[in-house]
């Protein structure tokens, strides 16, 4: 492909809530720039950016995929990313190496929820917006209440209409421009093209308002400009265009324009705004970062004659194809035989082929430079996040925090055997999506994955059947409840054998008492005057941790308690470290009988962010699930509650929470404590667990 400068790239993306026709836009792009010689479709499965399996099943976007195309002489870098909430934290991931993204308002439905989350990383990573209204061909479709929701919407910033439809619903067949003030009918017949002609009589009211906010609004970003307007003096087209440019790089300016991908209208102008109102690369000059070496923070120039440093944001893994590793050139350029230093693993690593993208078919680039964003094959140790640069030239650029998990299952391999493979296979799709964890649970045993939502985990299910392979079972996660005592005994633990030669004799008199939450187990040595000889004393330690794991009400580990060795006895020959272990067991199971033993549970530290409306309904909730609300704070439009509710209460929290909230609720959890069950509780989980014990014991 052929060197482009960086003055004439553009780095943007796509975002909405799903079903707004992100992927069916980008499809038109495909078509119009010949990239593609028909119009792909996502209903009939011949979209070049869905390509996985997964996607053309469920006609959804699961994971963000690129492309690249020549447009007005401007090479265009394109990320179509998900608007599922199972998998909007991956267009999170790519916005952050963006220069520009086109956020998809549907000229039906308006504003929904994941709209506002993907502006809210707009925000946070200043980056410049245009807003696409799409499906204007629909019935209800109304441009004008759509334009009017999103400024209620987003107030902070001047939402500005650059485009005007002409028609509405099944009448719609172009657009005006209302900077360049020309009509634009469309054919009809999806091939894109147009006639351009004089905006028809019966808009030129309409379009002449509008026309006035975009030139009032516009002015406003230059004083100079203001102050001849005021005064009455025509302002040219090129400087009207470079007061918006202004105010929309500077992000108080968000453009709008409208269309249908469906039928192919307003996609053109789409790919001309993107390039007339969407910044160079250059345009921020400098990337910042900090000197892996001192923790200080360092800038690099964007410019080709600068050191070479790069960011990984996404990784695709393939078990035929190999690791591809997408990636964004901040400055210098890369060459395939070079040698690059990886800052975050502080590893090196050798560049092979480096290429560039259209869904999953592959350009070669030979190269890439500042500004660029390509593709590299089979790297070894290198992943999302991490930042690839010249090793004279050492420099860190700062990730993207994965967020935190929001639903668990335990995960069972039907095959027997296949354990290990479900471990490296995970860690390849773990290397892929950022969001998916996977452990053990140390006390129930099992393997636990956890991601942002139900239909997140059944994909990596399907994903490991495909990819891999791994066909998985899927159940609800056990709660890793514990045992401890209120109360305090004391105890013999004896233990004596006689069996013709060698007998075993062990005698121990422990004291149990309760120690605070969280403090775990404490041992204390008390023996005096020989009554136990000091060898014997760690096995008598040992024999109560062993005996710990095991509680006397469910089985569930015992904590938070204090064994006292006071006194014992001992024989000469027949005493052994084994019947000093065995004597402490007993001893410590009949104390647990005595010392009024009680169930333990997890709680969870949860907060939940929605809109004023749903508050009410989601505090009744929290409570109704044994929750304490600790707090409640205002941001924004939403209202954040607060809380510590028990983990057996919230296993499957997010789509309870979902359905609650029309998906306009987000949540984030995390482990804060134990606390005793209380006693209706406790008796019915005692009362599975040995139901659970006795369906074991007849399997055996």
């Amino acid at each position: 492909m052929k060197k482009y400068e960086p003055s004439m790239i553009r780095n943007a993306g796509i975002f909405s809530h799903g079903g707004e026709g992100k992927t069916s836009i980008v499809e038109a792009m495909l078509f119009l720039s010949g990239e593609n010689t028909r119009l792909g479709r996502v209903d009939d499965g011949t979209s070049l950016m869905d390509y996985e399996p997964e996607e053309i099943d469920r006609k959804v976007t699961i994971s963000s995929s690129m492309a690249c195309f020549e447009w007005d002489k401007h090479k265009i870098n394109f990320i179509d990313t998900p608007g599922d909430d199972n998998f909007v934290a991956d267009a999170k991931s790519c916005m952050r190496v963006l220069d520009g993204a086109v956020v998809v308002v549907g000229a039906v439905s308006g504003v929904q929820v994941q709209t506002e989350k993907v502006w809210q990383y707009a925000n946070e990573f200043s980056i410049p917006v245009c807003v696409f209204i799409n499906k204007m061909d629909r019935e209800r479709a109304d441009f004008e209440r759509a334009l009017g929701n999103i400024q209620k919407s987003f107030p902070d910033k001047s939402i500005l209409a650059v485009q005007l439809p002409i028609g509405k619903e099944e009448g719609f067949k172009g657009v005006i421009d209302l900077l360049a003030m020309k009509a634009y009918i469309y054919k009809g017949d999806t091939s894109g093209a147009f006639d351009t002609v004089a905006i028809p009589p019966e808009f030129a009211d309409e379009a002449n308002k509008y026309r006035e906010k975009l030139v009032e609004t516009s002015v406003e970003m230059d004083d100079e400009v203001m102050e001849r307007y005021l005064n009455g003096d025509e302002i040219k087209a090129d400087e009207i265009l470079k007061c918006l440019n202004e105010g929309i790089w500077n992000r108080r300016i968000v453009p709008v324009v409208c269309g249908s991908a469906m039928k192919n209208i307003g996609v053109q102008m789409l790919l001309d705004a993107m390039v007339k109102f969407f910044p160079a690369p250059t345009y921020k000059m400098e990337a910042e970062g900090i000197d892996p070496k001192t923790g200080k923070t360092i800038t690099r120039e964007t410019s080709a004659d600068k050191p070479f440093s790069a960011f990984i944001f996404k990784t695709i893994t393939d078990p035929f194809a190999g690791k591809l590793t997408l990636f964004r050139v901040y400055s210098g350029e890369i060459h395939p035989d070079m040698t690059v230093l990886n800052t975050t693993t502080e590893e090196k690593e050798r560049i092979g082929q480096i290429f560039y993208l259209v869904g999953k078919k592959q350009k070669p680039a030979g190269f890439a430079s500042a500004g660029d964003i390509a593709v590299l094959a089979k790297l070894k140790g290198s992943g999302s996040g991490d930042t690839l640069c010249d090793e004279k030239s050492p420099i860190k650029y700062e990730g993207v925090a994965a967020a935190p998990p929001l639903i668990s299952f335990s995960l069972q391999p039907k095959a027997k055997g296949d354990e290990d493979k479900l471990n490296t296979s995970l860690a390849r799709l773990m290397e892929e999506d950022r969001t998916v964890k996977y452990t053990r649970d140390e006390q129930t045993k099992e393997f636990i994955l956890s991601g942002m939502g139900q239909v997140h985990i059944e994909v990596l299910v399907e994903k490991l059947k495909r990819k891999f392979g791994v066909d998985v079972e899927l159940k609800e996660p056990k709660v890793p409840y514990k045992e401890t005592i209120k109360g305090t005994v004391k105890v013999q633990g004896r233990y004596k054998k006689q069996s013709g030669g060698k007998g075993q004799y062990g005698d121990t008199w422990l004291e149990l008492a309760p120690l605070p939450k969280g403090t775990g187990f404490e041992f204390v040595d008390k023996v005096v005057g020989g009554a136990i000889p000091r060898q014997y004393i760690p096995a008598v330690e040992k024999g109560i941790v062993e005996a710990m794991h095991q509680g006397i009400l469910a089985g569930y580990p015992v904590t938070d308690f204090k064994v006292t060795l006071y006194d014992g006895s001992y024989h000469d020959v027949d005493s052994s470290e084994m019947a000093f272990k065995i004597a402490a067991s007993m001893g410590f199971k009949k104390g647990l009988e005595l010392a009024h033993p009680t169930l333990l549970e997890p709680i969870m530290k949860i907060e939940v962010i929605v809109p004023d409306e749903y508050m009410g309904d989601i505090m009744g909730d929290l409570n109704s699930r044994r929750g304490k609300i600790i707090g409640v704070e205002s941001k924004g439009n939403n209202q954040v509650v607060k809380a510590a509710v028990p983990m057996a209460e919230i296993l499957k929290y997010a789509p309870d929470l979902k359905s609650m909230t029309g998906g306009r609720g987000t949540f984030t959890i995390e482990f804060d404590h134990y606390e005793e069950v209380p006693a209706h509780n406790s008796a019915k989980i005692v009362e599975a667990a040995k139901k659970e014990r006795e369906l074991l014991e007849k399997e055996k």
